[in-house]
């Protein structure tokens, strides 16, 4: 028993230090950011982690020198109207293929999960010629409809958890009257809340921060989310606003940050749990 104890207090040991390990190579990066947005002048660089003198200009400079204010709700607007229609897409389309049975459903399904394999920036190109045909290009829009319209290739997580709902308290509501809809609406979607946080969540944070298309489709200052907005700010050789950037990361953080931790436990139950098969 004593070379157990010991095997096991040795691999307690190396776990609880590589934990450490992680941690620190994570946090410091993020703490750096936060300290820096704080520290005086222009440049990231230092040889202390804290600042020596204090200041809180550089969040000011954000409002006054650029238009923070305006890319913080183009953001904001992007991120929560693509976060609604992502759900929606994705709780019809996993409710489909759990509940119903028809033609091709597989091959279906099959070519949702291939071409969820892709990265979506391979069809930068396609999509790019598409709205400069529809005239949409530097409109959010664009951004709303690219970002939403792929959401239904993540089918799988919400079927495999409707599956887990008994078929039992569909039909007993379709004996008392309810239709397809009222069954999705009335006794899917209660039992499925923590799966339906965890998709907004993740869907509204993917978006916050999404840089490529927005990039690509963006033009003018005035249209640019967040994510644009600071990358132009630092984009070029004589710029020297890297405080100013750095103060704006924390900014863009904090929604993301904040929605985290009030449905921290929605998003565990989402993820490793099923519906209430009472």
């Amino acid at each position: 028993m004593s070379g157990y104890r010991f095997r096991k207090n040795a691999w307690l040991t190396v776990s609880y230090v590589l934990l450490i390990l992680i941690a620190v190579f994570t946090i410091y990066p993020a703490l750096w950011i936060v300290l820096s947005s704080f520290r005086a002048g222009t440049s990231l660089f230092s040889e202390t982690l804290i600042p020596e003198k204090w200041t809180v200009i550089h969040y000011k400079e954000l409002f006054e020198k650029f238009q923070f204010g305006r890319w913080y709700m183009n953001s904001l607007k992007i991120s929560l109207t693509t976060m609604v229609l992502s759900v929606f897409f994705q709780l019809l389309t996993g409710y489909a293929f759990s509940r119903f049975r028809f033609k091709s459903r597989k091959s279906i399904m099959s070519g949702l999960f291939i071409i969820g394999l892709f990265p979506s920036f391979l069809s930068l190109t396609a999509v790019y010629v598409l709205l400069l045909n529809m005239k949409l290009l530097n409109t959010h829009t664009a951004l709303i409809m690219v970002s939403s319209a792929g959401a239904a290739v993540g089918y799988l997580l919400v079927k495999g958890y409707f599956d887990t709902i008994p078929k039992s308290l569909e039909e007993a509501a379709i004996i008392d009257g309810a239709s397809n809809w009222g069954v999705f609406l009335r006794i899917l979607l209660p039992l499925s809340r923590p799966l339906v946080v965890y998709m907004a969540v993740t869907s509204f944070a993917g978006t916050f921060s999404e840089f490529i298309f927005a990039q690509t489709v963006l033009r003018t200052e005035a249209k640019q989310t967040l994510a644009v907005g600071l990358f132009n700010m630092v984009n070029t050789q004589t710029s020297t606003e890297f405080t100013v950037f750095a103060a704006g990361s924390v900014l863009v953080s904090i929604p993301v940050v904040v929605i985290f931790i009030i449905f921290q436990r929605l998003l565990v139950e989402g993820l490793t749990s099923g519906a209430d098969k009472g």
